[in-house]
């Protein structure tokens, strides 16, 4: 269980280490959140096309908002679009029907979790930096705030690899990369394939968990240990 609840418990023990000068750290914390925010998902979505590219795939349009550089990267890069519904998407590729290509595709911008997000998000709570805390976190729990989006599409790669959903019909249902339209798709369909939903959901949540645990690993590896609370005064 402890396993279970050690990324909340470090964002927790992370920001309580930063929040020591009050409101102030509190306001170099959202800084840090914001700006990596910002400087994350471009770098998130190119990382998706270097996926593709480097399984033997082929990109021909990635939509980034030009509210993260979507209209200056369109001038530099040939592929890039700006615009669409969200803030970064990876709209037109070809995997070449191979699922290793989709899932490296998928898979490849959570490197950042590995390096520096754990580690960048330790070191500053450490030093009680509330800007390298921020935006640490970020890549830190990118795995977890994509649980409705590349982190379901990555279950549902897995998902679809046995039997009862291997058929043409169940991989077009359940594959996605938003885990809300794929749950409207299904309405109406049978329970086998609701079934296969819920697994690929799972798949998700272990698939997060794990990629958080390596960049813990990674992290550690890196002299940035767990970050555990501040100990308490005792009173007298």
């Amino acid at each position: 269980m402890r396993s279970l609840a050690r990324p909340l418990l470090e964002i927790i023990n992370g920001l309580e280490r930063c929040l020591v000068p009050g409101v102030v750290g509190l306001l170099r914390c959202f800084a840090g959140l914001v700006i990596g925010w910002w400087i994350y998902v471009p770098i998130h979505e190119l990382l998706h096309a270097l996926g593709c590219e480097l399984g033997g795939g082929r990109v021909w349009r990635l939509e980034i908002a030009p509210l993260y550089g979507g209209a200056l990267l369109e001038r530099w890069l040939g592929f890039v679009e700006a615009g669409g519904e969200y803030a970064g998407r990876l709209a037109g590729f070809d995997t070449a029907g191979s699922d290793a290509v989709h899932l490296m595709t998928t898979g490849l911008p959570f490197v950042m979790t590995l390096l520096p997000g754990v580690w960048l998000m330790r070191l500053g709570a450490r030093r009680g930096s509330g800007l390298a805390y921020g935006a640490g976190l970020v890549p830190a729990t990118a795995p977890f705030l994509s649980l409705t989006g590349d982190a379901y599409e990555t279950g549902s790669l897995l998902a679809v690899q046995l039997a009862p959903w291997s058929s043409e019909a169940a991989r077009a249902l359940l594959i996605g990369d938003d885990v809300f339209v794929v749950a409207r798709g299904l309405a109406g369909a049978s329970l086998a394939w609701w079934l296969g939903f819920a697994l690929a959901s799972l798949v998700a949540v272990a698939w997060a968990f794990a990629v958080f645990g390596l960049g813990c690993a990674v992290a550690t590896r890196l002299g940035q240990a767990p970050i555990e609370p501040l100990a308490r005064r005792a009173r007298g």
